[in-house]
C-alpha cells in the first residue's frame, strides 16, 4: 500500500493520498465528539460543558505529541523520497525513543498538575469535579495517542495513508458502542465516556504499532543505528513542529479560559460549536499534512517542477473546498448545533450559531494557512511555521481579550478575532514565499 509521491499526475496523486488521511482524522475527532454528543443529550448541560472544556485541553496536550510525530514524519518522507532506506530506519528508531521519553514526561506533568491546570482554565465550580474525573481517566490515554500518531506518520511518510485509517475506523466504531453502553446502560456518566475513549485509543495505537513492525521488518531496530547528527536533525524538525502545534493550541486554550469566564451557557455553546468547527476545517488541515508529505518526498528526490506545480494545485483545491464548507456551515448552523443541543436550550443555540456564522464564513483563511505550515516544514524551514502560528494565535488571543472586554461586543469579539488572525498569517506566509522564490531558496538545490 506504499505510494511513491514523486511520480504520477500531481493533483490526482495528492488527492488520493489525502483522502484516507482526511477520513481518518474525521474518525479520530469522533472520540471526543461522541463523548460530547452522548453526554450533552443524555447527561445534561453541565456534563456537556465539562467534556467540552476537556476537549480543548486534550487537543493542546495531543498537539505536543502530534507536532513531534509530524516533524519526524517530514524527515522520514525526505529519506523515503531520496530512497535512503538506511537513514529512514535509523531516523524511525531514534525518533521513537525521543518522542516516547517526551510522552512519559508529559504524562507525569499532567497528572501532577491537574488542579493548577483547571484553575488556569477558570473552570466553574458547578462542573469542576465532573471535569476533573473525566480528565484523570483521559490522561491515561496519552501513551496510546503517541503510539497511533507515531506509526501513522511513519506509514504516511512511506506513502501509505490507508492502513492508519483502517485501524482508526475500528477503534472509532468501538468508541461509539462503548460510549452508549457505559453511559446509557451502566449510567457511568462522564467517567464512562472517558473509559470508552481511552480503551478505543489503545486499540488503534497498539494495533497500528504491531502491524507496522510485523509488515515492515526493515524498519525494526538493529545494532548500531543511533547517530548523534540524526538525532539533532530530528530534534530540529520535531521540536519546531511541536512548538508550532503547541503554540496554536495553547492560544486556543487561553481563549477557552476566557470563554469559561462568560459562564455555563457560553461554555456549552462553544463546546458544541467547536466540534462542528473542527469537523468543518479538518479536511483542509489533513490535506495540508498530505501536501507536506508530497512536497517532502519530492524535495528529497530533487523534483523541482513537481514541487512548483504541486503548490499551485494545492492552493486551488483548498480554496474550492473551504468556500464550499463555509457555505454549508453558515446556511445550516442551527441544524448542526441541534445535533449536540436540545431545542429548548435557546440561549446556547443562539451563541453557538453566532460562532459558526462568524468564523465559518472564512475557512479559506485556515485552509491556506495549513498549506503554508506544511510547505515550510517540507522545505526545511519549520521555523517559519512557528512564526506564522505566533502571528495567527497571537492576534487571536490579544483581540479576543481586548474586544470581549467591550460590553457592546462581548463574546462576538472572541469569534471575530479568529479569522483576522488567519488572514494576517496568510499574508505573511505568502510574502515570505515570494521572497524565498526570488532568492531561489524554496526549492531543492539539486536535481535527482
Amino acid at each position: 500500500m506504499e505510494r511513491d509521491l514523486t511520480t504520477g499526475r500531481i493533483t490526482a496523486t495528492m488527492v488520493r493520498f489525502a483522502v484516507p488521511m482526511i477520513v481518518g482524522d474525521l474518525l479520530q475527532q469522533l472520540y471526543n465528539v461522541v463523548d460530547t454528543l452522548i453526554v450533552g443529550k443524555f447527561v445534561g448541560r453541565d456534563a456537556l460543558a465539562a467534556v467540552g472544556s476537556s476537549y480543548t485541553l486534550m487537543t493542546f496536550l495531543t498537539s505536543i505529541l502530534l507536532g513531534l510525530c509530524m516533524g519526524s514524519g517530514t524527515v522520514f518522507s525526505m529519506y523515503y523520497g531520496a530512497k535512503n532506506n538506511e537513514r529512514l530506519k535509523k531516523s524511525a528508531y531514534t525518533s521513537f525513543i525521543m518522542i516516547a521519553v517526551c510522552a512519559v514526561i508529559l504524562s507525569v506533568i499532567v497528572f501532577a498538575f491537574v488542579d493548577p491546570i483547571m484553575a488556569f482554565l477558570q473552570v466553574p465550580g458547578e462542573v469542576y469535579q465532573m471535569m476533573r474525573n473525566y480528565l484523570m481517566i483521559i490522561f491515561t490515554g496519552i501513551a496510546a495517542t503517541f503510539l497511533y500518531n507515531f506509526f501513522a506518520f511513519l506509514l504516511r511518510a512511506l506513502g501509505n495513508s490507508v492502513v492508519p485509517l483502517a485501524f482508526l475506523a475500528v477503534s472509532a466504531v468501538m468508541n461509539i458502542v462503548l460510549d452508549l453502553v457505559f453511559v446509557l446502560v451502566f449510567d457511568m456518566g462522564v467517567e464512562g465516556a472517558a473509559i470508552a475513549t481511552v480503551f478505543s485509543q489503545y486499540v488503534s495505537g497498539v494495533g497500528l504499532a504491531v502491524y507496522t513492525l510485523v509488515k515492515h521488518k526493515e524498519l525494526r531496530p538493529g545494532g548500531g543505528i543511533y547517530e548523534k547528527g540524526l538525532l539533532r536533525e530530528l530534534a530540529d524538525f520535531s521540536f519546531l513542529t511541536c512548538l508550532q502545534q503547541s503554540i496554536m493550541n495553547f492560544g486556543i486554550l487561553m481563549v477557552q479560559g476566557l470563554i469559561n469566564s462568560f459562564g455555563i451557557v457560553v461554555m456549552a455553546a462553544f463546546a458544541a460549536a467547536v466540534k462542528i468547527d473542527s469537523f468543518a476545517y479538518m479536511p483542509v488541515q489533513d490535506f495540508g499534512n498530505a501536501f507536506s508529505i508530497f512536497i517532502a518526498q519530492n524535495y528529497g528526490a530533487g523534483e523541482k517542477e513537481r514541487i512548483k506545480k504541486g503548490i499551485a494545485a494545492a492552493f486551488k483545491i483548498s480554496a474550492v473546498f473551504s468556500i464550499a464548507i463555509s457555505v454549508v456551515v453558515c446556511l445550516f448552523a442551527k441544524p448542526l448545533m441541534l445535533i449536540f443541543i436540545q431545542p429548548h436550550e435557546t440561549e446556547v443555540l443562539a451563541v453557538g450559531m453566532q460562532y459558526l456564522r462568524v468564523e465559518g464564513a472564512f475557512y479559506i483563511g485556515i485552509g491556506w494557512l495549513f498549506l503554508f505550515y506544511g510547505l515550510y516544514r517540507a522545505v526545511r524551514k519549520p521555523g517559519m511555521s512557528v512564526v506564522l502560528t505566533i502571528i495567527s494565535l497571537g492576534t487571536r488571543v490579544v483581540l479576543a481579550y481586548t474586544l470581549s472586554a467591550v460590553p457592546a461586543i462581548g463574546v462576538l469579539g472572541i469569534w471575530a478575532s479568529v479569522p483576522i488572525g488567519w488572514f494576517l498569517a496568510d499574508a505573511t506566509g505568502f510574502l515570505y514565499y515570494i521572497r524565498m522564490r526570488k532568492l531561489g531558496m524554496i526549492l531543492p538545490q539539486r536535481e535527482r
